[in-house]
């Protein structure tokens, strides 16, 4: 079986590039197609080796830098790439990568990190990020945004089976493409970090200083309980804004070497995350340190983080409700007074529901169960009689479905 895996682009190592990683784990002979790829030489240990296909996108000016601006281009460049070789093709996207070309006998399995953010449910907040709220570039970015709706609808019909990262994400393809999707958590190297019951009496969070992140909602609730201390570790365009929020119990780090990081996640008494992600690693990698989690209670933490008020599982943190400094000086309140006791163990065990190992096998199952269905359904067709008027066809198609 020919594989290809195929990336939005290579420019660093992030969430998405954990799971190529792994997916060349699955496939080692697969070849990779993306439509950039500015990877150091030192830095591609992830790889594995495997051959890299770029577009035409790679040799245009100022690409290395401004490779985003190219997104229209992009759409284009993802389908003249020839797969018609492969038997198997993955796609792991969150903007172009799902809109390549397969024919009727290739399965296409797309992993989707989330539909484009930017151009659906996200769109307003992307143009006012971008200062594109009114005047004529705010129509052109609105009329481009259009365009990309369209091509990402379309370019949809030519996936065969979606997996989705997270219960959050599974709903937005629902949203978006009208189309049922698996879950299957990214990994997490779960390995990497280390269980610590003992804890000290501060809090941490930890994460690129960007608008979304929700970092300075954060700081401005801990300068409102003088009596607690936060460490906030990361960089970022917010950096200047968060420092001017922070109170002297808020120690800003900036960022850190991961053994820093670790040592931080696995001494404070909770991680605080007020993002709202379409999965979240960090919640994941404090839990594997045995860290309880205060989270705001939407998007996908809700698929890894086990809430104290929920009834049937073991707490590994607790969830609140609005992004604003009162919600979480409320939450941290409730959780210094927890009548039950979030154990170290406990969140170790749950993270480790999300390592690498179990990303692999879950992948595996679902690709070859899929295969396998192709075939026999292509077996099913090549025995229906000539004379056949497809009902056999469509019983069985239901059938399928069904079970899916």
């Amino acid at each position: 079986m020919k594989v290809a895996i195929i990336h939005d682009w290579l420019v660093t190592y992030a969430g998405a590039e954990r799971v190529l990683e792994q997916l060349l784990v699955i496939y080692p002979d697969a070849e990779i197609y993306t439509t950039v790829d500015f990877i150091a030489d030192n830095e591609r240990g992830f790889l594995r080796g495997c051959k890299v296909h770029t577009s035409f996108v790679q040799s245009l000016p100022f690409a290395k830098s401004k490779y985003r601006l190219y997104l229209p281009l992009m759409m284009i460049a993802v389908e003249q790439f020839d797969l018609s070789a492969y038997d198997l093709v993955i796609s792991s996207s969150h903007a172009v990568a799902k809109g390549v070309l397969t024919g009727p006998d290739q399965l296409h399995v797309s992993y989707i990190h989330t539909p484009i953010r930017y151009a659906w449910d996200l769109q307003a907040q992307y143009l006012e990020e971008s200062n594109l709220t009114r005047g004529v570039k705010s129509l052109l970015a609105r009329w481009l945004l259009h365009r990309v709706r369209m091509w990402d609808v379309r370019t949809a019909n030519g996936v065969d089976k979606f997996i989705s990262n997270s219960t959050f994400i599974r709903r937005r393809v629902e949203k978006v493409y009208r189309r049922n999707s698996a879950v299957i958590h990214p990994p997490i190297d779960i390995e990497a970090f280390s269980l610590r019951s003992e804890k000290q009496d501060f809090y941490v969070t930890a994460s690129r200083l960007v608008p979304y992140k929700k970092i300075h909602t954060i700081v401005e609730a801990f300068a409102l309980m003088p009596d607690k201390s936060l460490v906030v570790i990361g960089d970022g365009p917010e950096m200047k804004k968060i420092l001017s929020k922070a109170g002297a119990n808020t120690t800003i780090m900036g960022f850190q070497d991961f053994s820093v990081l670790k040592d931080m996640m696995s001494s404070a008494k909770a991680f605080v995350f007020a993002a709202e992600e379409d999965f979240g690693i960090t919640p994941v990698e404090a839990m594997a340190c045995g860290t309880p989690v205060i989270a705001y209670g939407k998007g996908g933490v809700l698929d890894t983080v086990v809430s104290i008020d929920s009834p049937s599982a073991t707490p590994t943190g607790l969830f609140f409700t609005e992004q604003t400094p009162e919600s979480v000086c409320a939450a941290v309140a409730r959780f210094e007074n927890l009548e039950i006791e979030i154990l170290a163990d406990d969140c170790r065990a749950r993270a480790e529901m999300f390592s690498a190992k179990i990303f692999r096998e879950e992948v595996k199952f679902l690709i070859t169960n899929e295969r396998f269905k192709r075939a026999n359904s292509s077996l099913s067709s090549a025995e229906s009689s000539p004379n056949d008027d497809g009902n056999n066809s469509s019983r069985y198609t239901e059938e399928l479905e069904k079970s899916a």
